[in-house]
């Protein structure tokens, strides 16, 4: 890691980039003139320059593909609203062009599959651009309990663009990171709890974490079968709407899909402006009061839901079992952790992956432990690897009383019993300094895990910033509301900006 000294230099080269780059809808028209801007955008900030850390590797495919895209809109041949779209991915989901997917550890550093991963081919068969992999928390942040969002020992230490010397959130950390810097149209991120929703949150961006099975998660390096999902991260919920559109659908690899294809709609035409109006909120106060100066902008943010129509109603008192909940979550985390990553590990290649099993993956970080270990261990992957596999009881009465605790005990409950169609909270706090000795120090997130727990549906849109820095508000709702989050966010957005504090 720099000294402070040059973070502090950094930091105040980023204060002039950032908030002049806008180019999502306003980009130059020809997809390979995207593809060049972005790709000297990277150039000049990521590795070099403030070097954010936010890209891992570029496809070296993506000006041929931009071009092909243009030359078949020359020809009056227009896939739809992503036609020439350029995206980033986030570096645990598999793409056939010839890039690495390592999910930020070594172990995986050869692993060139050479297949697409089914929401990448359906954002390619949209006329999206993949133009690069992203930097991630290694593992999607499921190795130490102890660890730094946004560092891999692939990649290094992401940075957010809005203060070099704080932390971008993890875990999709560079994809959050890298589109907040201007490297792209969109974005693609991976959530098992927080890992869309903070990152956009604390980089000014939406974020949406998408129902559990409405996106596929074959060829996704895995964490919970139970709670993960893909999901975009975008400059505003049009955007997200679009790209949710093209990524969502049953997929007969993925099991927890089979009924996306019903719940699917056109998230664009869904969205309303005025869908505030008459709109009954639960604002989640039990989800706030960690930080007075994040708590000031959710207030003007409530203001901003009242003055557009909402009726909003206070929820003091979190649902109960928040210990139980926790635990839960953590063993179910750690049993299908182990169950996943050896079924993803045994879809690769022997001769590019040779750690075929967690526990070859353990004994891999020890052997190379200088450069996989500098500023922190392993000990959730230890956990997991003692773990008793998915028929286990205590394993399936975790996995059924945390789905009870926050679905039907939890979010349900809540709704049903103050009469409210959606949940509002904050996000997070604002960015912290990325600090390789205190590690992590997260502000607030209490109303995600619920939804995390729950599989359900969480939207977060930039509300205002403390001292320059974003923080997000949350629209929280049940299984398949999506279309609602995102008509909600929507209609917030066209309200008036809080005052800047």
């Amino acid at each position: 890691m720099p000294n402070l000294s040059s973070m502090i230099a950094l930091s105040i080269v980023l204060t002039a980039i950032v908030g002049g780059i806008a180019f999502a809808g306003d980009a130059p028209p020809s997809s390979a003139a995207r593809v060049e801007l972005y790709k000297k955008a990277i150039a000049g900030r990521d590795a070099q320059g403030p070097s954010l850390h936010a890209v891992i590797e570029l496809n070296r495919h993506a000006m041929d593909e931009a071009r092909a895209l243009d030359a078949e809109r020359a020809g009056g041949h227009v896939r739809g609203p992503l036609h020439g779209l350029v995206v980033l991915v986030k570096d645990n989901i598999e793409t056939a062009d010839e890039m690495h997917t390592t999910a930020g550890s070594l172990a995986l550093k050869d692993n060139v599959t050479g297949r697409d991963a089914p929401l990448i081919g359906r954002l390619r068969d949209a006329g999206a651009v993949i133009l690069a992999k992203t930097n991630l928390s290694e593992w999607a942040n499921f190795r130490s309990t102890h660890s730094i969002s946004g560092w891999s020992a692939v990649g290094g230490q992401t940075r957010n663009p809005h203060d070099p010397l704080r932390n971008p959130c993890g875990s999709s950390s560079g994809s959050a990171a890298g589109l907040a810097a201007g490297f792209a149209d969109a974005a693609i991120g991976t959530e098992t709890d927080g890992s869309i929703t903070c990152p956009a949150s604390v980089n000014g961006l939406v974020g949406l974490k998408p129902t559990v099975g409405l996106v596929s998660r074959t060829l996704v390096v895995p964490i919970s079968a139970s709670q993960d999902t893909p999901g975009p991260i975008t400059r505003n919920v049009r955007d997200a709407a679009m790209i949710l559109g093209a990524i969502a659908g049953s997929d007969p690899a993925d099991p927890a899909t089979r009924d996306a294809d019903v719940h699917k709609t056109d998230y664009v035409a869904a969205l309303d402006p005025a869908a505030l109006k008459g709109a009954r909120i639960g604002v989640l106060r039990f989800a706030a009061g960690f930080h007075p100066e994040t708590d000031a902008v959710f207030e003007i943010a409530i203001t901003r839901l009242r003055d557009a129509g909402a009726t909003l109603v206070d929820i003091k008192a979190a649902p109960a079992g928040g210990d139980a909940l926790n635990n839960d979550e953590q063993l179910v985390l750690a049993t299908e952790f182990k169950a996943g990553i050896e079924s993803y590990l045994a879809s690769t290649s022997p001769d590019q992956v040779k750690t075929r099993t967690l526990a070859d993956l353990i004994t891999f970080d020890v052997a190379h432990a200088d450069a996989e270990m500098p500023y922190f261990g392993q000990e959730i992957f230890e956990q997991s690897e003692k773990t008793r596999g998915l028929d286990d009881p205590d394993y399936r009465k975790a996995l059924a009383d945390g789905r009870r605790l926050a679905g039907a005990e939890g979010i349900d409950k809540l709704l049903a019993d103050n009469n409210v169609s959606v949940l509002v909270a904050p996000t997070a706090g604002p960015a912290w300094l990325t600090d390789p000795i205190l590690k992590d120090f997260t502000l607030g997130g209490a109303a995600g895990q619920l939804a995390a727990v729950a599989g359900y549906p969480h939207l977060t849109v930039p509300m205002g910033d403390v001292r320059g820095l974003p923080v997000g508000l949350s629209f929280i709702g049940p299984a398949w509301s999506e279309a609602r989050l995102l008509s909600f966010g929507y209609a917030f957005e066209q309200t008036k900006p809080s005052a800047r504090r």
